[in-house]
């Protein structure tokens, strides 16, 4: 049996568990590109924002453009002029920010996880349903095609909605340790940047040029290496 013919054997009920499936697949996709610790956290972002800090080149808006941790650190450095509560209100604000943005699209994912098995069992019902009304008519025998599309229906429905199930639930609990593990890497760097805060003894200078102006591949500071990790580069004479 080909996948015409179960499409056809399964009825209309296999309309919808082929719209989760397509659902499904382009959710997993999508988190899979974007749920990315080097995107999201690259590793030594904290430990250079203290570094700029030191030498009071700490640019605001690369700092923002540069990840979604990024913007976070920036965030608080905002707000270091206020305090160290402040700005630990302040990350903690737009950390939440960036996890609700990490989970996007993880509760529609769960629901087709739990409805499809569902829809696969109202198939088999309906299909049941079918196989009895042929046998109370008491012509069974005759009709064995109508008994044969019953019971088809029955079974290609719950295989159906197992197969989309069981890679969705998978997909689903894989996605949520990664914005698990992905929030730890965050909270390190960022408790990182609030320590070194806590104990600078001088005054915190912050660059408000734009973006385009002061980013490090155009003033010649830091760079990303291609390993997701910040490095110095080394300036021109």
């Amino acid at each position: 049996m080909d996948m015409m013919d179960a499409l056809i054997a399964g009825g209309w009920l296999m309309v919808p568990l082929l719209g989760c499936s397509l659902a499904a697949t382009v959710i997993i996709i999508e988190r899979l590109w974007t749920l990315r610790a080097r995107r999201i956290a690259p590793y030594g972002l904290g430990q250079e924002v203290c570094r700029l800090v030191a030498r009071g080149q700490v640019n605001l808006y690369w700092l923002e453009g540069h990840s979604p941790l990024g913007g976070v650190l920036a965030a608080g450095l905002r707000n270091a002029r206020l305090g160290h509560e402040q700005v630990r209100a302040r990350l903690q604000e737009a950390a939440t920010a960036v996890i609700h943005d990490m989970e996007r699209f993880l509760s529609p994912l769960g629901t087709i996880a739990a409805i499809t098995p569902l829809i696969g069992l109202l198939g088999t019902v309906v299909g049941m349903i079918e196989v009895f009304a042929v046998i109370v008519t008491g012509d069974g025998a005759s009709r064995t095609a109508d008994l044969a599309g019953g019971i088809s229906r029955a079974l290609v429905t719950t295989a159906a909605g197992l197969t989309v199930a069981i890679p969705s639930l998978m997909f689903h609990r894989y996605f949520q340790r990664r914005v698990e593990d992905i929030t730890v890497r965050m909270e390190e760097q960022a408790g990182q940047v609030v320590e070194y805060l806590a104990h600078y003894p001088g005054e915190l200078v912050l660059a408000e040029r734009h973006a385009d102006e002061s980013r490090p591949g155009a003033r010649g500071d830091e760079q990303l290496e291609a390993d997701g990790r910040i490095a110095p580069r080394v300036k021109q004479p």
